[in-house]
């Protein structure tokens, strides 16, 4: 999962609106949205390399989301990062005494941003820096670096979001995360990459022969515990390979 813009109000009839992509290679075998088989009570993608997903929530309103930290002098780690998703959504462990046994095996993994939350409270923890931070109400963005750090496309999506919450729209919402413009030369990050490749991933949607948006994915909670979820699923190009739609 590359771009997650987020919208937590506890508060509000809709708690939580996310709109996010996940960017993965496409050779990398996946199973798209459904309810798990073996773990019923989880509705998420599934990365069927190494077993774990990027996004998923629970029929009791447990919910996870990840992304990776774009990095290249950051050691690799020998744990798939998705299984921190699916490790969350398959237990029933506090969310505060995960983050703490997740904050001491951060450095089994390459670099990471998590989230984990339920109906009443979502928290953000990042692997450079592992202490657990509860969210404040507010409109958020996240990609291959910390939390709302202010690339191109983060702050594109925060503010494209922030113009739904009124009434949000699933289709509104997929239709911001299929924006293939990409950020001006003079605005793009330093992660490490070529020029050419960080201009590519500059997108919210990302395509070419070999790697990009592999998933868009819309969620809706509301406060009667009601969950809305979309998947659009793609292959090389960008080419729609299929649709998910799960009310819960």
């Amino acid at each position: 999962m590359c771009l997650i813009a987020f919208a937590w109000r506890p508060s509000h009839t809709q708690p939580l609106i996310v709109a996010a992509n996940r960017d993965e290679f496409y050779a990398r075998p996946t199973q798209p949205l459904a309810q798990w088989a073996d773990a019923p009570q989880v509705y998420a993608g599934r990365d069927l390399e190494a077993g774990g997903t990027w996004l998923g929530i629970t029929a009791d309103g447990r919910f996870a989301a990840l992304t990776n930290i774009r990095n290249p002098s950051l050691p690799l780690g020998h744990r798939s990062r998705g299984e921190l998703v699916a490790q969350f959504l398959t237990s029933d462990i506090s969310i505060e005494d995960y983050l703490v046994e997740v904050a001491n095996r951060a450095a089994e993994y390459g670099g990471f941003n998590l989230l984990v939350g339920d109906r009443q409270q979502l928290y953000y923890l990042n692997s450079s820096n592992p202490e657990p931070r509860r969210l404040d109400e507010g409109v958020y963005g996240l990609s291959n670096a910390g939390l709302d750090t202010p690339w191109p496309k983060v702050e594109k999506a925060k503010t494209a979001l922030s113009t739904q919450l009124d009434d949000p729209n699933p289709l509104a919402l997929m239709a911001l995360l299929s924006d293939p413009t990409t950020a001006p030369t003079t605005e793009l990050p330093d992660t490490g990459v070529s020029l050419e490749t960080e201009k590519l991933l500059s997108s919210l949607f990302i395509a070419s022969p070999n790697y990009g948006t592999r998933a868009s994915t819309v969620l809706i909670v509301n406060a009667d515990g009601s969950q809305h979820l979309i998947e659009h699923s793609f292959g090389p190009y960008g080419g729609r390979l299929g649709e998910v739609e799960l009310k819960i």
